[in-house]
């Protein structure tokens, strides 16, 4: 269960996310806290327990604050006048509707290669024919969420 204290930076460290359109250092996120960069370290690390975000595996660093991915990904997203990276296809909807945005998913089919590309109004696909297929269980995602 999250603290206050951790709500609190992770609210921050998503407000800054956005703002910067790539994710917060340690001491970006202390700065607009006035906090010492121990406790956001700390209260990141934190925060991955809980699978509220995703460190770097060799640094406190952020990988991912879902639906954000802070490295390039096959999920590309136009939201909001901006380009973001979306860790997953799942994710990508995820940023337009965190940012309350119209937006245009570009990836490429899994199967064959072929360029995907989805425009999302009103929170949804605008084509309702798609089809949407998980090759891990929702179940397993955090067995290995970076893969998944």
């Amino acid at each position: 269960m999250m603290n206050d204290a951790d709500l609190r930076v992770r609210r921050a460290t998503y407000r800054l996310f956005v703002e910067l359109g790539r994710a917060p250092t340690v001491d970006e996120t202390s700065n607009a806290l006035d906090a010492p960069a121990a406790d956001i370290g700390a209260a990141w690390h934190r925060l991955h327990d809980e699978h509220a975000l995703v460190l770097q595996r060799s640094a406190t660093e952020i990988r991912m604050a879902n639906p954000f991915s802070a490295v390039p990904t096959a999920y590309r997203v136009n939201a909001d006048d901006r380009w973001w990276y979306a860790n997953c296809a799942w994710d990508a909807f995820g940023i337009c509707a965190a940012l309350g945005a119209h937006g245009t998913v570009e990836s490429s089919c899994a199967d064959c290669g072929e360029p995907l590309t989805v425009h999302v109004a009103g929170q949804r696909p605008i084509d309702d024919e798609l089809l949407f297929h998980c090759l891990v269980p929702a179940s397993a995602w955090w067995d290995d969420i970076v893969f998944t």
